[in-house]
């Protein structure tokens, strides 16, 4: 009789202890990545220039729920939560990719409804939107925007900088993105 494979529940592990899971069989391979997968941004070098790269991926049921938000609110959220990750590692934000899976529920008109957010919060945060995809998806609606910055080389602010006693600072409203 085979022996039963006990399988490990990611919510053992939580968000965190996934992505060092993960992290542990990746291996850089060239010189112009800083910092690679476990902050909120990764960081690329080039000339005397950093770029920041990160993605977050919004999904439907999960991170959002329809009933109770507007598709143009959700498109402005998608960015926004990815413009204060490349801001979290000091680094101006330049460019958003967005790319979309909706299923066949969707309209072009509620697609246009996300881009009205979606392109609100590319001209409040100063950035282009330059690209994506989109694809179909059984059920409801994923959102996933890679947003890219820049910052002076050397001065990248990583999580793995803070210190006890540092002071902690917020703008705009908690939770409101």
């Amino acid at each position: 009789m085979a022996e039963k494979v006990k399988l490990t529940s990611i919510a053992e592990l939580g968000e965190f202890g996934l992505i060092d899971h993960i992290n542990e069989k990746v291996k850089i391979q060239h010189k112009e990545t800083v910092k690679g997968i476990g902050d909120d941004a990764a960081v690329l070098q080039f000339e005397n220039q950093q770029t920041v790269v990160t993605t977050d991926l919004l999904v439907e049921g999960i991170h959002f729920d329809l009933m109770y938000t507007p598709l143009k609110h959700l498109g402005y959220k998608a960015i926004a939560v990815n413009v204060s990750d490349v801001v979290a590692m000091n680094a101006t934000p330049k460019q958003v990719t967005v790319s979309l899976a909706m299923s066949g529920k969707f309209s072009v008109e509620a697609v246009d409804q996300i881009y009205e957010g979606i392109h609100a919060a590319c001209e409040a945060y100063g950035v282009d939107l330059i690209g994506g995809d989109t694809t179909s998806s059984v059920t409801g609606l994923m959102i996933s925007v890679t947003a890219i910055g820049t910052v002076d080389e050397g001065k990248a602010v990583y999580r793995s900088g803070a210190k006890e006693n540092d002071i902690i600072c917020v703008t705009g409203d908690l939770g409101a993105a």
